[in-house]
């Protein structure tokens, strides 16, 4: 699979990417490497996951400029969008959006995975049919956008960071302290 956008390959960046495709997230997480977007960076890394039977998913992708970019404070930059169905009347909770968010703060900060620059928004969607669709239930989701930039090369903390803030969305129990997933073959992220 291409994962570069440009012909040369950076090794800091093929270390980072290596170290996300390294971690092994709980069984419930499965991920998958997709076609990376292009221009958003010289070097660009992409997955995709699922939890359960679509009780959430995501989109992680890594971003290196070796130049850096101002923006970001730094080389590389972790950007995601996490969705996941919420009961109609959870929608409504005037704390939803920030709760969202420090779903993935709490995340990083839990999984020791230092970062700087943080970003993104929080938002809810709640739809109701009229007319001849009258009848479908009512439905909300959450979305989170964020990006961030990671301060050490192994990105291994801030995938299972990612992988936590999946499984909260789809309303998983944390593990235990102490006790390490065990995934089964397909919930580890593949080559």
């Amino acid at each position: 699979m291409e994962r570069r956008t440009s012909p040369r390959t950076a090794p800091d960046f093929e270390a980072a990417v290596d170290t996300l495709r390294g971690t092994r997230l709980r069984s419930e997480v499965r991920v998958e490497p997709v076609a990376p977007p292009k221009r958003m960076a010289p070097h660009t890394y992409a997955l995709t996951a699922d939890v359960g039977d679509h009780a959430a998913t995501g989109r992680l992708v890594l971003l290196h400029d070796p130049a850096g970019q101002a923006a970001w404070q730094g080389a590389f930059r972790l950007v995601t969008y996490v969705s996941a169905p919420l009961e109609p009347d959870i929608a409504g909770d005037p704390l939803l959006l920030s709760v969202g968010w420090a779903w993935l703060t709490e995340a990083l900060t839990g999984r020791d995975a230092p970062y700087s620059a943080a970003s993104g928004t929080v938002t809810r969607v709640a739809s109701e049919s009229f007319g001849g669709m009258a009848g479908e239930p009512a439905t909300a989701d959450i979305e989170i956008r964020a990006s961030w930039t990671p301060l050490e090369p192994d990105l291994s903390p801030h995938m299972l960071a990612w992988g936590d803030l999946l499984a909260t969305a789809a309303g998983l129990q944390p593990l235990p302290a102490g006790v390490v997933a065990i995934p089964s073959p397909r919930g580890v992220t593949r080559r």
